[in-house]
């Protein structure tokens, strides 16, 4: 009886490594994907962006308002997301994983502007801070022993509310040339808070996920699970990276 209870401890012992080593290579793939992708953002970013004649096909110059293939570049990630979930459920890893890397240029382009209008020492500072924010975001999500789960539903309401508001000032300001003082300040505060929470939220359900899938042994499936997550992340990342520059950032 004592070696039976031996013997099965060291085999729950054995589980629980296994599973502890396939998760740390499981986050290191969602890290890894997603810091290959911001790489391809920001070189595609200042390629165009430091470059007069290539920015001039995204951006008009003398009225400061995209071209009408600035207005396609500008627009096509939010098309891309759309269509990630399709692309995830019918094609390869392979194939998720080289999308997730076309998005990730084409979101470089829709942003090169920045390297036109702030400083190059004002990008790199609110890059780093992005960074610091961001780790210890996603170590608490991934090391908490609080279950987070219940803050999805929460940020996702916020996030979808501050893109109405966005939408609204921007026709206010436009439309009938309302501006509320100090309203793109406390918005973007608000957006800042909701993709922080984000962040920490989707880690946690990174890991969760694996944890609940690993015994299943299925690669395909934990390897695409691997790239939406690195998208996820990286969403958070780029959109806490333009809210913290334009808290930041010094112009040109």
């Amino acid at each position: 009886m004592a070696e039976y209870q031996t013997m099965r401890s060291q085999g729950m012992a054995n589980s629980a490594a296994e599973l502890n080593q396939g998760l740390r290579a499981h986050m290191n793939k969602v890290y890894g994907t997603m810091s290959v992708g911001l790489l391809i953002t920001f070189a595609a970013a200042f390629a165009i962006g430091s470059n007069a004649a290539l920015l001039s096909l995204l951006l008009n110059f003398e009225t400061g308002s995209p071209t009408i293939l600035g207005w396609v570049v500008m627009f096509a990630p939010l098309g891309m997301i759309f269509a990630f979930g399709a692309i995830i459920t019918r094609a390869s890893a392979a194939a998720a994983q080289l999308f997730f890397y076309v998005f990730a240029a084409v979101m470089g382009m829709s942003i090169s502007y920045i390297f036109a209008v702030y400083t190059g020492a004002s990008i790199m500072q609110s890059f780093l801070v992005t960074s610091i924010a961001f780790a210890g975001l996603s170590m608490f999500g991934y090391v908490t022993k609080r279950d987070i789960s219940g803050w999805g539903a929460f940020l996702i309401m916020g996030l979808i509310g501050g893109i109405v508001l966005m939408i609204g000032s921007m026709v206010l300001s436009s439309v009938w040339g309302i501006v509320i003082p100090g309203f793109d300040l406390a918005l973007s505060a608000l957006l800042l808070l909701v993709f922080a929470g984000l962040t920490a939220y989707h880690t946690q359900t990174i890991k969760q996920d694996y944890i609940d899938h690993a015994q299943h042994g299925d690669s395909e499936w934990l390897a695409k699970s691997a790239i939406m997550g690195a998208l996820n992340l990286y969403m958070s990342f780029i959109n806490m990276f333009m809210i913290i520059l334009s808290f930041l950032g010094n112009r040109e």
